[in-house]
């Protein structure tokens, strides 16, 4: 059990005024059985005329609001204070072997096994693609139990793939972060979500926030920490479990959920519609700090 206190700053500066803007945010930790989120408070400035909350589809927290005030900066800081749980202890081995997990969640009455169907079909940024399949089966041989085997894909693409923010970008095809295994957390993840749901397994993807600790002998920056992305597999009758494979394992408590959906595009931290401003320079800070229980 660890408790937190999560600061995530988003800064846009824009050439020319933008008159007005709508906006969508994803930045409120949820509560679930991995966590509890105690308090989260928001400021944006300029200061919204309208704001609201809702849950969305997928369940996640969601910060709607509109700056119709001329302005040439947008800033929403977010500061939320989570309890995050150690994971409990499963025997991977104990899990459906992924062949069987299909018929099993398309023959049950339970709405958890019901629900994640939609996880298996294509999405925003994951097609259906040989290529992905080919990729999966590398892992998933006859009869592997589903969590062993993603566990296995996890952990190769840590050792083998290159942790390079300069080789793609948010439209970066899978297809290039397959071949030339470079990229970034949300490039592996949906590789691994597209490699799974290629073999009809039910994935999901998590966005959040990483607790990340400084070299031996020196003090952590401000703002250091950053968004995080991995994935989340489903077995029926043991849920969800959720793998990073940017760092090659399960996770763990330093790590805290912000919203999940079937890919980046359903959980992006800030998105919304401006009119005006012409380009723009983005800054966002992230600061995960332990508190002491």
């Amino acid at each position: 059990m660890a408790d937190f206190k999560v600061i995530h700053k988003t800064k846009y500066s824009y050439d020319d005024t933008v008159a007005y803007c709508h906006n969508m945010a994803h930045m409120y930790p949820l509560t679930s059985p991995h966590q509890d989120c105690f308090r989260t408070h928001v400021t944006v400035n300029p200061k919204p005329v309208v704001s609201s909350f809702r849950r969305d589809y997928f369940g996640n927290q969601v910060f709607l609001f509109s700056v119709e005030d001329p302005h040439r900066f947008l800033e929403v800081v977010v500061e939320s204070t989570v309890r995050t749980h150690q994971s409990l202890g499963i025997d991977l081995y104990k899990s459906t072997p992924w062949e069987n997990i299909y018929s099993l969640i398309h023959e049950s009455t339970l709405d958890a096994d019901i629900l994640s169907i939609e996880y298996i079909q294509p999405s925003s940024f994951i097609a259906a693609k040989d290529s992905y399949s080919e990729f999966a089966r590398m892992f998933f041989t006859d009869g592997k139990p589903v969590f062993v085997a993603a566990l296995e894909m996890t952990t190769y693409i840590y050792q083998t793939f290159q942790y390079d923010p300069k080789a793609t970008s948010i439209n970066t095809p899978i297809d290039q972060v397959l071949n030339e295994k470079k990229g970034v957390c949300q490039d592996f993840s949906h590789l691994m979500i597209a490699a799974l749901r290629s073999l009809k397994i039910p994935t999901r993807y998590v966005s959040g926030y990483l607790e990340t600790l400084p070299p031996p002998g020196t003090e952590k920056l401000q703002g250091s920490d950053a968004t995080h992305a991995w994935v989340s597999v489903y077995c029926p009758m043991f849920g969800w479990m959720d793998f990073d494979p940017t760092n090659g394992k399960i996770i763990t408590e330093e790590y805290i959920i912000t919203a999940i959906g079937r890919d980046y595009a359903d959980v992006s931290p800030l998105k919304g519609i401006l009119f005006g401003g012409g380009k723009h320079k983005l800054k966002v800070e992230v600061d995960v700090i332990r508190e002491q229980i």
